[in-house]
Protein backbone atom coordinates (compact mmCIF):
# COMPACT_ATOMS: atom_id res chain seq x y z
CA UNK A 1 0.00 0.00 0.00
CA UNK A 2 2.89 2.45 1.44
CA UNK A 3 4.70 1.41 -2.12
CA UNK A 4 1.31 2.24 -3.82
CA UNK A 5 1.08 5.73 -2.93
CA UNK A 6 4.89 6.46 -3.05
CA UNK A 7 4.45 5.68 -6.98
CA UNK A 8 1.51 7.58 -7.71
CA UNK A 9 3.23 10.38 -5.28
CA UNK A 10 6.21 10.42 -7.98
CA UNK A 11 3.80 9.90 -10.91
CA UNK A 12 2.14 13.38 -10.29
CA UNK A 13 5.16 15.05 -9.48
CA UNK A 14 6.66 13.68 -12.94
CA UNK A 15 3.18 14.41 -14.86
CA UNK A 16 3.00 18.23 -13.13
CA UNK A 17 6.52 18.63 -14.46
CA UNK A 18 5.32 17.74 -17.66
CA UNK A 19 2.46 20.28 -17.74
CA UNK A 20 4.21 23.09 -16.19
CA UNK A 21 7.45 22.64 -19.26
CA UNK A 22 4.40 22.47 -21.48
CA UNK A 23 2.83 25.70 -20.61
CA UNK A 24 5.89 27.68 -20.30
CA UNK A 25 7.11 26.39 -23.50
CA UNK A 26 7.01 28.70 -26.92
CA UNK A 27 3.69 28.37 -28.47
CA UNK A 28 3.92 28.50 -31.93
CA UNK A 29 1.69 29.76 -34.66
CA UNK A 30 1.65 29.94 -38.18
CA UNK A 31 -0.11 32.03 -40.32
CA UNK A 32 0.12 32.12 -44.26
CA UNK A 33 -1.65 35.15 -45.86
CA UNK A 34 -1.86 33.10 -49.37
CA UNK A 35 -4.46 30.56 -48.44
CA UNK A 36 -8.07 31.71 -48.18
CA UNK A 37 -10.34 30.01 -46.07
CA UNK A 38 -13.48 32.34 -46.56
CA UNK A 39 -14.61 35.96 -45.76
CA UNK A 40 -13.96 37.58 -42.32
CA UNK A 41 -17.57 37.86 -42.19
CA UNK A 42 -18.07 40.29 -39.17
CA UNK A 43 -20.48 37.97 -37.30
CA UNK A 44 -19.42 39.62 -33.89
CA UNK A 45 -21.18 43.30 -35.33
CA UNK A 46 -24.25 42.17 -33.54
CA UNK A 47 -25.32 43.57 -29.85
CA UNK A 48 -28.29 43.28 -27.98
CA UNK A 49 -29.87 43.84 -24.55
CA UNK A 50 -33.03 43.57 -22.46
CA UNK A 51 -33.89 47.18 -21.88
CA UNK A 52 -34.93 49.12 -24.78
CA UNK A 53 -35.22 52.40 -23.10
CA UNK A 54 -30.98 52.72 -22.13
CA UNK A 55 -31.03 53.15 -26.13
CA UNK A 56 -31.34 56.73 -25.82
CA UNK A 57 -30.07 57.59 -22.41
CA UNK A 58 -26.63 59.50 -21.87
CA UNK A 59 -24.56 56.66 -21.29
CA UNK A 60 -26.59 54.30 -24.01
CA UNK A 61 -26.15 56.93 -26.63
CA UNK A 62 -22.30 56.87 -26.10
CA UNK A 63 -21.67 52.82 -25.91
CA UNK A 64 -23.92 52.88 -29.66
CA UNK A 65 -21.55 55.78 -30.76
CA UNK A 66 -18.55 53.48 -30.14
CA UNK A 67 -19.74 49.89 -31.35
CA UNK A 68 -20.55 52.32 -34.65
CA UNK A 69 -17.46 53.45 -35.01
CA UNK A 70 -15.67 50.22 -34.03
CA UNK A 71 -16.93 48.33 -37.35
CA UNK A 72 -16.02 48.53 -41.12
CA UNK A 73 -20.22 47.48 -42.18
CA UNK A 74 -23.39 47.97 -40.08
CA UNK A 75 -23.45 47.41 -36.58
CA UNK A 76 -27.16 45.16 -35.83
CA UNK A 77 -28.96 45.85 -32.75
CA UNK A 78 -31.73 43.87 -31.04
CA UNK A 79 -33.79 44.89 -28.05
CA UNK A 80 -36.59 43.46 -25.92
CA UNK A 81 -40.03 44.96 -25.20
CA UNK A 82 -40.17 47.29 -28.09
CA UNK A 83 -44.36 47.10 -28.08
CA UNK A 84 -44.54 47.00 -23.94
CA UNK A 85 -47.19 48.71 -22.47
CA UNK A 86 -45.65 51.72 -20.17
CA UNK A 87 -44.13 55.56 -20.08
CA UNK A 88 -40.67 54.36 -20.91
CA UNK A 89 -39.21 54.56 -17.39
CA UNK A 90 -35.95 51.80 -17.33
CA UNK A 91 -36.01 48.83 -14.79
CA UNK A 92 -33.85 45.72 -14.80
CA UNK A 93 -35.18 43.90 -17.69
CA UNK A 94 -37.64 45.81 -18.35
CA UNK A 95 -38.69 48.74 -20.99
CA UNK A 96 -41.94 50.05 -22.47
CA UNK A 97 -43.05 51.93 -25.45
CA UNK A 98 -46.22 52.15 -25.38
CA UNK A 99 -47.32 51.52 -29.07
CA UNK A 100 -50.26 50.20 -28.25
CA UNK A 101 -52.90 51.15 -26.52
CA UNK A 102 -57.40 51.23 -26.81
CA UNK A 103 -59.40 54.00 -26.32
CA UNK A 104 -62.97 53.56 -24.18
CA UNK A 105 -64.29 51.74 -26.84
CA UNK A 106 -61.44 49.09 -27.21
CA UNK A 107 -60.38 51.24 -30.64
CA UNK A 108 -56.46 50.96 -31.29
CA UNK A 109 -54.40 53.50 -30.42
CA UNK A 110 -50.95 53.64 -31.88
CA UNK A 111 -47.96 55.92 -30.63
CA UNK A 112 -44.36 55.90 -31.83
CA UNK A 113 -42.42 58.47 -30.24
CA UNK A 114 -40.70 56.37 -27.67
CA UNK A 115 -39.85 53.72 -30.96
CA UNK A 116 -39.11 56.26 -32.75
CA UNK A 117 -36.70 57.61 -30.32
CA UNK A 118 -34.41 54.18 -29.80
CA UNK A 119 -34.79 53.40 -33.90
CA UNK A 120 -33.70 57.23 -34.35
CA UNK A 121 -30.26 56.51 -32.34
CA UNK A 122 -29.75 53.40 -34.09
CA UNK A 123 -29.83 55.32 -37.51
CA UNK A 124 -28.10 58.19 -36.49
CA UNK A 125 -25.16 56.07 -35.91
CA UNK A 126 -25.54 53.46 -39.33
CA UNK A 127 -26.73 50.67 -37.82
CA UNK A 128 -29.75 48.22 -38.66
CA UNK A 129 -32.34 47.53 -36.04
CA UNK A 130 -32.75 43.33 -35.60
CA UNK A 131 -36.24 44.51 -34.79
CA UNK A 132 -37.78 41.92 -32.03
CA UNK A 133 -41.89 41.91 -32.76
CA UNK A 134 -42.77 42.07 -29.16
CA UNK A 135 -43.71 41.91 -26.23
CA UNK A 136 -47.53 41.80 -26.13
CA UNK A 137 -49.12 45.43 -25.52
CA UNK A 138 -51.19 45.40 -22.08
CA UNK A 139 -54.57 46.08 -23.80
CA UNK A 140 -54.12 43.17 -26.22
CA UNK A 141 -53.04 40.63 -23.84
CA UNK A 142 -55.37 38.07 -22.98
CA UNK A 143 -54.23 37.60 -19.48
CA UNK A 144 -53.05 41.65 -18.69
CA UNK A 145 -52.90 41.34 -14.66
CA UNK A 146 -50.41 41.76 -13.05
CA UNK A 147 -48.12 43.50 -16.52
CA UNK A 148 -45.30 45.54 -15.24
CA UNK A 149 -43.09 43.33 -13.08
CA UNK A 150 -40.38 44.73 -10.07
CA UNK A 151 -37.72 41.21 -10.55
CA UNK A 152 -34.28 42.51 -9.01
CA UNK A 153 -31.20 40.58 -8.95
CA UNK A 154 -31.57 37.38 -6.81
CA UNK A 155 -34.89 37.10 -7.25
CA UNK A 156 -36.62 34.10 -8.99
CA UNK A 157 -36.61 34.36 -12.63
CA UNK A 158 -39.87 33.62 -13.37
CA UNK A 159 -40.84 36.58 -11.62
CA UNK A 160 -40.35 38.41 -15.14
CA UNK A 161 -43.45 36.32 -16.74
CA UNK A 162 -46.40 38.72 -16.44
CA UNK A 163 -49.42 39.77 -19.06
CA UNK A 164 -46.42 40.78 -21.15
CA UNK A 165 -45.72 37.84 -22.43
CA UNK A 166 -49.50 36.18 -22.87
CA UNK A 167 -51.11 35.21 -26.68
CA UNK A 168 -53.05 38.05 -27.68
CA UNK A 169 -57.10 38.57 -26.78
CA UNK A 170 -57.66 39.42 -30.93
CA UNK A 171 -55.05 38.02 -33.43
CA UNK A 172 -56.73 40.46 -36.34
CA UNK A 173 -55.20 44.08 -33.62
CA UNK A 174 -52.29 42.10 -33.53
CA UNK A 175 -51.50 41.64 -37.05
CA UNK A 176 -52.74 45.46 -37.57
CA UNK A 177 -50.44 46.80 -34.92
CA UNK A 178 -47.34 45.35 -36.97
CA UNK A 179 -48.59 46.59 -40.32
CA UNK A 180 -49.34 49.71 -38.39
CA UNK A 181 -45.74 49.72 -37.18
CA UNK A 182 -43.50 48.90 -40.15
CA UNK A 183 -46.01 51.07 -42.71
CA UNK A 184 -44.87 53.94 -40.13
CA UNK A 185 -41.23 52.64 -39.87
CA UNK A 186 -40.93 52.61 -43.81
CA UNK A 187 -42.34 56.60 -44.31
CA UNK A 188 -40.02 57.80 -41.75
CA UNK A 189 -36.79 55.81 -42.83
CA UNK A 190 -37.31 54.76 -46.09
CA UNK A 191 -38.36 51.74 -48.16
CA UNK A 192 -34.75 51.33 -48.77
CA UNK A 193 -33.56 51.37 -45.05
CA UNK A 194 -36.23 49.38 -43.73
CA UNK A 195 -34.99 46.56 -46.82
CA UNK A 196 -32.03 46.10 -45.14
CA UNK A 197 -32.94 45.21 -41.77
CA UNK A 198 -34.55 41.64 -40.46
CA UNK A 199 -37.81 41.44 -38.01
CA UNK A 200 -38.45 38.45 -35.48
CA UNK A 201 -41.48 37.92 -33.94
CA UNK A 202 -40.86 37.66 -30.04
CA UNK A 203 -38.11 35.69 -28.24
CA UNK A 204 -37.70 32.25 -26.20
CA UNK A 205 -41.01 30.78 -26.75
CA UNK A 206 -39.87 27.77 -24.86
CA UNK A 207 -39.35 30.11 -21.79
CA UNK A 208 -40.90 33.46 -22.23
CA UNK A 209 -44.19 32.73 -24.29
CA UNK A 210 -47.55 31.19 -21.64
CA UNK A 211 -49.03 29.75 -24.42
CA UNK A 212 -49.06 26.72 -26.45
CA UNK A 213 -46.45 25.89 -29.40
CA UNK A 214 -49.41 26.27 -31.74
CA UNK A 215 -50.85 29.30 -30.42
CA UNK A 216 -47.23 30.75 -31.47
CA UNK A 217 -47.19 29.97 -34.95
CA UNK A 218 -50.04 31.54 -35.06
CA UNK A 219 -48.85 34.60 -33.38
CA UNK A 220 -45.91 34.64 -36.04
CA UNK A 221 -48.23 34.18 -38.91
CA UNK A 222 -49.76 36.97 -37.97
CA UNK A 223 -47.05 39.09 -36.93
CA UNK A 224 -45.61 37.98 -40.51
CA UNK A 225 -48.79 38.91 -42.45
CA UNK A 226 -48.38 42.39 -41.33
CA UNK A 227 -45.85 43.04 -42.17
CA UNK A 228 -45.48 41.66 -45.61
CA UNK A 229 -48.37 43.79 -46.26
CA UNK A 230 -46.62 46.81 -45.52
CA UNK A 231 -43.26 46.37 -46.75
CA UNK A 232 -43.75 42.77 -48.74
CA UNK A 233 -39.57 42.85 -49.11
CA UNK A 234 -38.53 43.16 -45.60
CA UNK A 235 -37.07 40.02 -43.78
CA UNK A 236 -38.56 38.30 -41.00
CA UNK A 237 -37.16 34.91 -39.51
CA UNK A 238 -37.40 33.02 -35.79
CA UNK A 239 -37.60 31.29 -33.69
CA UNK A 240 -34.60 32.78 -30.93
CA UNK A 241 -35.48 29.21 -29.19
CA UNK A 242 -33.64 29.19 -26.14
CA UNK A 243 -31.14 26.19 -25.55
CA UNK A 244 -30.96 25.21 -28.50
CA UNK A 245 -29.17 21.65 -28.42
CA UNK A 246 -31.47 20.06 -25.64
CA UNK A 247 -34.36 18.12 -26.79
CA UNK A 248 -37.09 20.19 -26.60
CA UNK A 249 -35.58 23.23 -28.07
CA UNK A 250 -34.43 21.10 -31.19
CA UNK A 251 -38.02 19.87 -31.36
CA UNK A 252 -39.33 23.45 -31.11
CA UNK A 253 -36.87 24.65 -33.88
CA UNK A 254 -37.95 21.31 -36.01
CA UNK A 255 -41.79 22.22 -35.81
CA UNK A 256 -41.06 25.96 -36.56
CA UNK A 257 -39.72 25.57 -39.78
CA UNK A 258 -42.13 22.69 -41.03
CA UNK A 259 -44.94 25.02 -40.30
CA UNK A 260 -43.23 27.69 -42.26
CA UNK A 261 -42.27 25.66 -44.72
CA UNK A 262 -45.58 23.14 -45.45
CA UNK A 263 -48.21 23.65 -42.78
CA UNK A 264 -51.21 25.70 -42.96
CA UNK A 265 -50.66 29.61 -42.90
CA UNK A 266 -52.89 31.10 -39.77
CA UNK A 267 -53.71 34.40 -41.16
CA UNK A 268 -53.73 33.73 -44.74
CA UNK A 269 -55.00 30.05 -44.67
CA UNK A 270 -52.28 29.45 -47.64
CA UNK A 271 -49.12 27.04 -47.53
CA UNK A 272 -46.22 28.07 -45.50
CA UNK A 273 -45.27 30.96 -43.73
CA UNK A 274 -42.42 33.72 -44.25
CA UNK A 275 -39.40 32.44 -43.47
CA UNK A 276 -35.96 34.52 -44.63
CA UNK A 277 -33.39 34.20 -41.87
CA UNK A 278 -33.04 31.46 -39.06
CA UNK A 279 -32.25 32.99 -35.58
CA UNK A 280 -31.34 30.42 -32.35
CA UNK A 281 -29.80 31.40 -29.32
CA UNK A 282 -26.28 30.13 -27.48
CA UNK A 283 -25.32 30.16 -23.64
CA UNK A 284 -22.55 28.53 -21.72
CA UNK A 285 -22.55 27.64 -18.34
CA UNK A 286 -19.77 29.15 -16.03
CA UNK A 287 -19.72 27.61 -12.49
CA UNK A 288 -17.88 28.34 -8.75
CA UNK A 289 -15.77 25.84 -7.38
CA UNK A 290 -13.83 26.89 -4.13
CA UNK A 291 -14.51 30.30 -4.49
CA UNK A 292 -12.80 29.97 -8.25
CA UNK A 293 -14.89 30.96 -11.54
CA UNK A 294 -14.88 28.38 -14.33
CA UNK A 295 -16.42 29.01 -17.45
CA UNK A 296 -17.71 26.53 -19.88
CA UNK A 297 -17.97 26.91 -23.29
CA UNK A 298 -19.12 23.76 -24.70
CA UNK A 299 -22.70 24.55 -24.03
CA UNK A 300 -22.65 27.60 -25.89
CA UNK A 301 -20.99 26.29 -28.95
CA UNK A 302 -22.71 22.78 -28.69
CA UNK A 303 -25.91 25.11 -29.15
CA UNK A 304 -24.71 26.77 -32.40
CA UNK A 305 -24.00 23.67 -33.74
CA UNK A 306 -27.35 22.57 -33.28
CA UNK A 307 -29.25 25.26 -34.97
CA UNK A 308 -26.60 25.06 -37.51
CA UNK A 309 -27.30 21.29 -38.43
CA UNK A 310 -30.97 21.69 -38.19
CA UNK A 311 -30.80 24.75 -40.48
CA UNK A 312 -28.34 21.87 -42.80
CA UNK A 313 -30.96 19.33 -42.53
CA UNK A 314 -33.60 21.27 -44.91
CA UNK A 315 -32.94 21.92 -48.07
CA UNK A 316 -35.13 24.83 -48.38
CA UNK A 317 -33.10 26.58 -45.00
CA UNK A 318 -29.72 25.21 -45.66
CA UNK A 319 -29.02 28.53 -47.27
CA UNK A 320 -30.71 31.30 -45.05
CA UNK A 321 -29.30 33.76 -42.80
CA UNK A 322 -28.51 31.78 -39.69
CA UNK A 323 -28.16 34.63 -36.50
CA UNK A 324 -27.21 33.24 -33.19
CA UNK A 325 -30.04 35.91 -31.65
CA UNK A 326 -27.68 35.47 -28.03
CA UNK A 327 -24.54 34.15 -27.88
CA UNK A 328 -23.10 34.30 -24.33
CA UNK A 329 -21.01 32.75 -21.56
CA UNK A 330 -24.68 32.64 -19.62
CA UNK A 331 -27.70 33.34 -19.13
CA UNK A 332 -28.61 36.54 -17.59
CA UNK A 333 -26.72 39.74 -18.32
CA UNK A 334 -29.18 41.72 -15.32
CA UNK A 335 -27.90 39.34 -12.78
CA UNK A 336 -24.26 40.83 -10.95
CA UNK A 337 -21.44 38.99 -9.80
CA UNK A 338 -23.10 40.07 -5.78
CA UNK A 339 -25.61 37.82 -6.13
CA UNK A 340 -24.45 35.34 -9.15
CA UNK A 341 -21.05 35.04 -7.88
CA UNK A 342 -19.86 32.48 -10.72
CA UNK A 343 -20.45 35.64 -13.01
CA UNK A 344 -17.54 37.48 -11.71
CA UNK A 345 -15.33 36.82 -14.83
CA UNK A 346 -17.41 39.93 -16.47
CA UNK A 347 -15.22 42.97 -15.16
CA UNK A 348 -11.64 41.79 -16.02
CA UNK A 349 -9.82 39.73 -18.87
CA UNK A 350 -11.36 36.32 -18.55
CA UNK A 351 -14.69 37.95 -20.64
CA UNK A 352 -12.19 39.18 -23.49
CA UNK A 353 -10.13 36.06 -23.78
CA UNK A 354 -13.42 33.60 -23.48
CA UNK A 355 -15.03 36.05 -25.99
CA UNK A 356 -12.00 35.78 -28.77
CA UNK A 357 -11.84 31.90 -27.99
CA UNK A 358 -15.43 31.23 -28.82
CA UNK A 359 -15.76 33.71 -31.94
CA UNK A 360 -12.91 31.37 -33.34
CA UNK A 361 -15.18 28.43 -32.92
CA UNK A 362 -18.13 30.18 -34.10
CA UNK A 363 -16.51 30.54 -37.68
CA UNK A 364 -14.85 27.26 -37.47
CA UNK A 365 -18.71 25.55 -37.14
CA UNK A 366 -19.96 27.46 -39.73
CA UNK A 367 -16.84 26.13 -41.95
CA UNK A 368 -17.30 22.80 -40.76
CA UNK A 369 -20.80 22.63 -42.21
CA UNK A 370 -20.69 25.16 -45.05
CA UNK A 371 -23.80 26.71 -43.28
CA UNK A 372 -24.02 30.89 -43.83
CA UNK A 373 -23.82 32.04 -40.51
CA UNK A 374 -23.94 35.99 -40.76
CA UNK A 375 -24.52 37.19 -36.76
CA UNK A 376 -23.78 36.38 -33.46
CA UNK A 377 -25.84 38.69 -31.00
CA UNK A 378 -23.74 39.29 -28.03
CA UNK A 379 -26.43 40.23 -25.56
CA UNK A 380 -24.34 42.71 -23.59
CA UNK A 381 -24.94 46.13 -23.48
CA UNK A 382 -24.77 49.23 -20.67
CA UNK A 383 -27.20 49.50 -17.67
CA UNK A 384 -27.52 53.37 -17.30
CA UNK A 385 -27.15 54.98 -13.57
CA UNK A 386 -26.11 51.70 -11.92
CA UNK A 387 -23.30 50.65 -9.67
CA UNK A 388 -19.81 50.83 -11.18
CA UNK A 389 -18.11 47.70 -12.10
CA UNK A 390 -21.00 45.81 -10.56
CA UNK A 391 -20.99 42.24 -12.85
CA UNK A 392 -23.77 42.75 -14.98
CA UNK A 393 -22.97 41.70 -18.67
CA UNK A 394 -22.33 44.98 -19.89
CA UNK A 395 -19.56 46.23 -22.45
CA UNK A 396 -19.26 49.22 -20.42
CA UNK A 397 -20.38 50.54 -16.90
CA UNK A 398 -21.27 54.49 -16.49
CA UNK A 399 -19.66 55.22 -19.03
CA UNK A 400 -16.10 53.52 -18.59
CA UNK A 401 -15.36 50.68 -21.28
CA UNK A 402 -14.74 47.43 -19.89
CA UNK A 403 -11.71 45.02 -21.03
CA UNK A 404 -14.14 42.67 -23.32
CA UNK A 405 -15.28 45.68 -25.65
CA UNK A 406 -12.01 46.08 -26.52
CA UNK A 407 -11.87 42.41 -28.13
CA UNK A 408 -14.42 44.04 -30.52
CA UNK A 409 -12.76 46.59 -31.88
CA UNK A 410 -9.40 43.94 -32.17
CA UNK A 411 -12.12 41.81 -34.49
CA UNK A 412 -13.04 45.81 -36.16
CA UNK A 413 -9.59 45.99 -37.70
CA UNK A 414 -9.92 41.85 -39.03
CA UNK A 415 -11.57 42.87 -42.67
CA UNK A 416 -11.34 41.10 -45.69
CA UNK A 417 -10.58 37.21 -46.03
CA UNK A 418 -10.02 34.63 -43.04
CA UNK A 419 -6.53 32.88 -43.74
CA UNK A 420 -4.65 29.77 -42.47
CA UNK A 421 -3.68 29.81 -39.10
CA UNK A 422 -2.25 27.42 -36.57
CA UNK A 423 -1.31 27.41 -33.31
CA UNK A 424 0.76 24.43 -31.58
CA UNK A 425 -1.38 25.23 -28.41
CA UNK A 426 -4.92 25.63 -29.70
CA UNK A 427 -7.52 23.02 -28.85
CA UNK A 428 -9.47 21.13 -31.64
CA UNK A 429 -13.09 21.94 -32.01
CA UNK A 430 -14.24 18.72 -31.21
CA UNK A 431 -12.09 18.93 -28.08
CA UNK A 432 -13.75 22.26 -27.25
CA UNK A 433 -17.38 20.92 -27.88
CA UNK A 434 -16.61 17.87 -25.89
CA UNK A 435 -15.17 19.38 -22.56
CA UNK A 436 -14.21 23.08 -23.12
CA UNK A 437 -10.71 24.00 -21.95
CA UNK A 438 -9.98 22.40 -19.01
CA UNK A 439 -6.35 21.26 -19.49
CA UNK A 440 -3.21 23.26 -20.43
CA UNK A 441 -4.41 26.81 -21.91
CA UNK A 442 -5.81 27.62 -25.28
CA UNK A 443 -3.59 29.54 -27.17
CA UNK A 444 -5.76 30.13 -30.38
CA UNK A 445 -5.59 32.44 -33.72
CA UNK A 446 -7.53 33.79 -36.29
CA UNK A 447 -5.94 35.60 -39.03
CA UNK A 448 -7.33 37.95 -41.70
CA UNK A 449 -6.23 39.92 -44.68
CA UNK A 450 -7.19 42.40 -47.29
CA UNK A 451 -5.27 44.25 -49.97
CA UNK A 452 -2.83 46.07 -47.26
CA UNK A 453 -2.60 45.14 -44.56
CA UNK A 454 -3.14 41.61 -42.32
CA UNK A 455 -4.33 41.77 -39.00
CA UNK A 456 -3.73 38.27 -36.45
CA UNK A 457 -5.24 37.61 -33.32
CA UNK A 458 -4.25 35.43 -30.27
CA UNK A 459 -5.23 34.47 -27.30
CA UNK A 460 -4.24 32.35 -24.35
CA UNK A 461 -7.51 31.35 -22.71
CA UNK A 462 -8.50 28.99 -20.00
CA UNK A 463 -11.67 28.14 -17.95
CA UNK A 464 -10.46 28.29 -14.77
CA UNK A 465 -10.14 31.96 -13.22
CA UNK A 466 -6.34 32.29 -12.10
CA UNK A 467 -3.27 34.61 -13.19
CA UNK A 468 -0.27 33.18 -14.36
CA UNK A 469 2.50 34.71 -16.01
CA UNK A 470 2.93 35.32 -19.70
CA UNK A 471 3.86 32.30 -22.18
CA UNK A 472 6.15 32.92 -25.07
CA UNK A 473 4.90 32.44 -28.46
CA UNK A 474 6.37 32.72 -31.38
CA UNK A 475 4.19 33.81 -34.91
CA UNK A 476 5.34 33.06 -38.29
CA UNK A 477 3.60 34.67 -41.29
CA UNK A 478 4.47 33.77 -44.52
CA UNK A 479 3.68 35.21 -47.96
CA UNK A 480 3.47 38.55 -46.85
CA UNK A 481 3.19 40.46 -50.04
CA UNK A 482 6.20 43.57 -49.17
CA UNK A 483 9.21 43.60 -47.84
CA UNK A 484 8.76 45.93 -45.39
CA UNK A 485 6.35 46.59 -43.10
CA UNK A 486 4.76 48.38 -40.32
CA UNK A 487 3.57 46.14 -37.00
CA UNK A 488 1.04 47.42 -34.24
CA UNK A 489 0.34 45.27 -31.44
CA UNK A 490 -2.42 45.68 -29.70
CA UNK A 491 -3.16 44.25 -26.51
CA UNK A 492 -5.70 43.06 -23.52
CA UNK A 493 -3.99 42.01 -20.33
CA UNK A 494 -3.63 43.42 -17.03
CA UNK A 495 -1.81 46.30 -18.08
CA UNK A 496 -3.58 47.07 -21.01
CA UNK A 497 -7.02 48.25 -22.13
CA UNK A 498 -7.87 47.62 -18.92
CA UNK A 499 -9.96 50.10 -16.80
CA UNK A 500 -11.29 47.63 -13.98
CA UNK A 501 -7.65 46.89 -12.73
CA UNK A 502 -7.10 51.06 -12.66
CA UNK A 503 -10.15 51.06 -10.59
CA UNK A 504 -9.25 48.98 -8.28
CA UNK A 505 -6.02 50.60 -7.97
CA UNK A 506 -7.83 53.61 -7.58
CA UNK A 507 -9.76 51.77 -3.98
CA UNK A 508 -12.63 50.58 -5.98
CA UNK A 509 -14.90 54.03 -5.92
CA UNK A 510 -18.45 54.21 -6.06
CA UNK A 511 -18.23 58.12 -6.74
CA UNK A 512 -15.24 58.63 -9.28
CA UNK A 513 -13.98 61.84 -9.25
CA UNK A 514 -13.97 63.82 -12.75
CA UNK A 515 -10.32 63.43 -13.07
CA UNK A 516 -10.78 59.84 -11.67
CA UNK A 517 -13.43 59.29 -14.48
CA UNK A 518 -11.40 60.47 -17.18
CA UNK A 519 -8.35 58.33 -16.66
CA UNK A 520 -11.08 55.17 -15.95
CA UNK A 521 -12.06 56.64 -19.64
CA UNK A 522 -8.55 56.61 -21.06
CA UNK A 523 -7.66 53.22 -19.57
CA UNK A 524 -10.90 51.43 -21.35
CA UNK A 525 -9.62 52.20 -24.67
CA UNK A 526 -7.68 49.81 -26.69
CA UNK A 527 -4.04 50.21 -26.23
CA UNK A 528 -0.68 49.37 -28.44
CA UNK A 529 2.21 47.86 -26.87
CA UNK A 530 5.70 49.39 -27.64
CA UNK A 531 3.63 51.57 -30.62
CA UNK A 532 4.05 50.41 -34.12
CA UNK A 533 7.37 49.71 -35.31
CA UNK A 534 8.99 48.82 -38.69
CA UNK A 535 9.98 45.33 -39.66
CA UNK A 536 11.33 43.60 -42.82
CA UNK A 537 10.10 40.15 -43.96
CA UNK A 538 12.73 38.07 -45.53
CA UNK A 539 11.41 35.76 -48.62
CA UNK A 540 7.53 37.19 -47.52
CA UNK A 541 8.10 35.90 -44.10
CA UNK A 542 8.43 37.60 -41.06
CA UNK A 543 8.55 36.17 -37.24
CA UNK A 544 7.06 37.64 -34.25
CA UNK A 545 7.62 36.97 -30.63
CA UNK A 546 5.73 38.09 -27.55
CA UNK A 547 4.91 37.00 -24.17
CA UNK A 548 0.96 36.73 -23.74
CA UNK A 549 -0.56 36.48 -20.39
CA UNK A 550 -3.20 33.87 -19.08
CA UNK A 551 -6.94 35.69 -20.49
CA UNK A 552 -4.78 38.37 -22.37
CA UNK A 553 -5.87 39.16 -25.94
CA UNK A 554 -3.13 40.14 -28.88
CA UNK A 555 -4.03 41.41 -32.29
CA UNK A 556 -0.69 41.84 -34.48
CA UNK A 557 -1.52 44.05 -37.29
CA UNK A 558 0.63 44.50 -40.51
CA UNK A 559 0.48 47.26 -42.73
CA UNK A 560 2.37 47.39 -46.52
Amino acid sequence: MKFRLITAFLVFIVSTGIVAREQNAAAKIKVDLAKEKGDMTPIWAWFGYDEPNYTYMKDGKKLLSELAALSPVPVYVRAHSLLCTGDGTPALKWGSTNAYTEDANGNPVYSWNIVDSIFDTYIKRGMKPLAQIGFMPEALSSHPTPYKHDWKPGEPYSKIFTGWAYPPKDYNKWRELVYQWVKHTVERYGKKEVESWYWEVWNEPNGYWKGTEEEFFKLYDYAADGLKRALPTARIGGLNIAGTSSAGATKWLNDFIKHCLYETNFATGKKGSPLEALLFHAKGNPTLKNGVVWMNMSPQLRDIEAGIKVAMSYPETRSLPLIVGESDPEGCAACGMATNPSNAYRNGTMYSSYTAATFARKYELNDKYKANLVGAVSWSFEFENQPWFYGFRDLATNGVDKPVLNVFRMFGKMKGKRVFAESSRMYELKKVLDSSVRGQTDIGVLAAKDSKTAAVMVWNYHDEDRREAGTPIEITINNIPATHCRLTEYRIDEKHSNSYEVWKKMGSPQAPTTSQVKQLEKAGALQTVNGSQAIASKSGTALIKISLPRQGVSLLKLEW
